[in-house]
């Protein structure tokens, strides 16, 4: 399909909102007994076990979290394995296993929708110090590599991106899957969008290790996929790649790469049955890019034309100046990071919401965000209690580091409606929405550019969780009625559509610091 063709953005779009009706009428019920693995497991693979002593940086998380596009220092750095399996760990390891009556179930280092796991990661490497140049799968079931193809690969990455500078210059390339069944269990077609979502916040922790490590990383969403798809050997009907990150910079790839041939590797099946959804796999064809020549297309030209207007009246931020920021490495926050489930109704200080409002929107590393400082999504804020705050809707200017009110007033009901009728929305303290203006996006991007404007607001979206945990505050996100919240914001909002929302608060039970 033609990426340009952009009524398949909007038919997936509008088919997948949520209403008060449609979630009413949509009689779906979880199939407990069928529920799929949370992990890709291959059944003859010998795993490569990654070093369990780890090292983690002593830097602060909320340094750690701003680096944004400054995370990329000019000295060439070329990453040992030890190193590797702490981003692997910070970005999508097992930090903690609870035990329910029905079972233990492990967490991991990212926020995930539904808690059903279903990104991959891989590697694309060419001869690191302690680990051979290859084409592997990273197991977090039981933190090991396992090699799928012998040889370095990393030539077809860069002729499938188009040549990227940074992917061309990465010793290590870090791709993310999605596998369609694993989320699409429980939230059937509109699993394409948490693909996204939950791949983005896995970024946000990956690029905030990278950072930590002081290890140069940027974020790549422009590839030809089927190349991609074929060098990982993966059955598209089921699973596909969405987005990588180069990480650390080295000598240039060979010229040459050894010949990619079909694998057919046995997995372990996911459930008894899959259920297919064949929206997801349209949304995914009608945005793939064929070719590098096509990629080099794509990624040329300027951001997309603005559509906010003048502020009528600004309230600047006040972030907490640096001798008062929480030093909590960051490896410390994202073990002891969860998804809130209770908000106590308790306000929070206005300089830690202005804190995880500058940390989250510092700029991103990307190369769809050019020049630096770009930014797809608008910042919406519904605010219950935050000291030296009137309570009500706000919008967030990020070029004057300030919030624009809407309307003042007690909108605790509302949000709880909007976020598809949780308490948590409405026991929170704040609410951020990520809104984008989809019809300049897809106009600059294509089709390609609904993935970006999904991935752009949840990666923010990731940094929000991380800088409320290095605070000693609560977060979570959470799903909405997608065109209420427009409404609810409009007619400031107007023509926008909401990408991702995170609740900021006090949490009922604070966890306990490790």
């Amino acid at each position: 399909m033609d990426n340009r063709r952009l009524e398949a953005t909007w038919t997936y779009h509008n088919g997948t909102k949520h209403s008060y009706a449609s979630i009413r009428a949509g009689g779906h019920g979880l199939d407990w007994a069928n529920q799929p693995l949370p992990y890709k497991i291959y059944s003859t693979l010998e795993p490569l076990a990654l070093p369990q002593d780890l090292s983690f940086p002593r830097t602060a998380a909320l340094d750690a979290i701003a680096a944004g596009e400054t995370a990329t220092p000019g000295t060439a750095r070329m990453p040992d394995l030890r190193t590797l399996a702490g981003v692997l760990y910070l970005s999508g390891g097992i930090t903690k296993r609870i035990r329910f009556s029905w079972g233990p179930m492990d967490f991991r280092a990212a926020a995930c929708t539904g808690a059903l796991y279903h990104i991959e990661m891989y590697l694309v490497c060419g001869d690191l110090p302690d680990l051979p140049a290859g084409v592997y799968h990273f197991g977090a079931h039981d933190f090991a590599l396992r090699r799928l193809r012998r040889g370095d690969f990393r030539v077809a990455v860069v002729e499938a991106t188009g040549s990227e500078p940074s992917v061309a210059s990465a010793p290590v390339v870090v791709v993310l899957t999605t596998t369609f069944w694993r989320n699409a269990w429980k939230y059937r077609a509109r699993a394409y969008r948490h693909a996204f979502w939950d791949s983005g916040t896995i970024f946000a922790n990956c690029l905030a290790a990278s950072a930590a490590y002081r290890f140069p990383a940027r974020l790549v969403c422009g590839f030809a996929d089927a190349e991609v798809n074929r060098l990982l050997d993966l059955d598209t009907q089921r699973e596909v790649a969405v987005a990588m990150v180069a990480l650390g910079r080295d000598r240039p790839a060979p010229s040459a790469t050894p010949e990619i041939t079909p694998l057919g590797l046995v997995t372990v099946p996911l459930s008894g049955a899959e259920v297919d959804y064949p929206a997801i796999r349209a949304m995914h064809a009608a945005s793939s890019l064929q070719s590098g020549g096509e990629v080099r297309a794509w990624r040329a030209g300027g951001p997309p034309r603005s559509s906010r207007g003048p502020a009528a009246s600004l309230i600047p931020l006040q972030p907490l100046p640096d001798p008062a920021l929480p030093r909590d490495p960051l490896s410390r926050v994202i073990v002891r990071r969860g998804s809130s489930r209770r908000f106590r109704r308790e306000p929070i200080p206005f300089a830690h919401l202005s804190t995880m409002l500058d940390r989250a929107t510092r700029g991103i590393a990307a190369d769809f965000l050019e020049p630096p400082g770009a930014i797809l999504n608008d910042l919406y804020l519904i605010i219950h209690a935050v000291d030296g705050l009137p309570s009500g809707a706000y919008a967030f200017r990020r070029e004057a580091s300030a919030l624009e009110p809407i309307r003042e007033g007690d909108f605790r009901r509302h949000a709880g409606y909007l976020a598809l009728e949780q308490p948590l929305a409405a026991d929170a303290s704040a609410n951020v929405y990520f809104l984008a203006d989809l019809a300049p996006i897809l106009e600059r991007f294509g089709n390609r550019g609904y993935r970006v404007a999904q991935l752009e607001a949840a990666i923010m979206g990731g940094r929000l969780y991380l800088a409320a945990y290095a605070l000693g505050l609560g977060a979570t996100g959470l799903t909405f009625y997608d065109d209420d919240v427009t409404a609810f914001f409009s007619p400031h909002a107007a023509g926008r559509s909401v990408m991702f929302l995170t609740a900021l608060g006090v949490p009922a039970r604070r966890g306990r610091r490790t």
